[in-house]
């Protein structure tokens, strides 16, 4: 992964953009102390056909639905 300064991603935007494409990571920095405020990584379309990670946060979070809600499974991922 690479860092690069705002004002240096403004002048090199094309060419940053082309090593993203090639799998490359940037660190946007700014201010004068260049702290870390975004990323740029490559895009990844999931592969067609896999099935969608469930439950990476059981345990770590709880949820709770209205009696109310009337949402299926399948609508709620996406499915339907």
């Amino acid at each position: 992964m690479k860092t690069l300064p705002a004002g240096e991603l403004k002048a090199q935007f094309s060419k940053v953009l082309e090593e993203v494409q090639k799998g490359e990571s940037f660190t946007i920095l700014q201010g004068k102390d260049k702290k870390p405020v975004a990323m740029i990584v490559p895009f990844r379309t999931p592969a067609k056909g896999s099935p969608r990670q469930i439950g990476i946060l059981e345990g770590k979070v709880k949820l709770k639905f209205a009696p109310d809600f009337k949402m299926t499974e399948e609508e709620l991922l996406g499915l339907k």
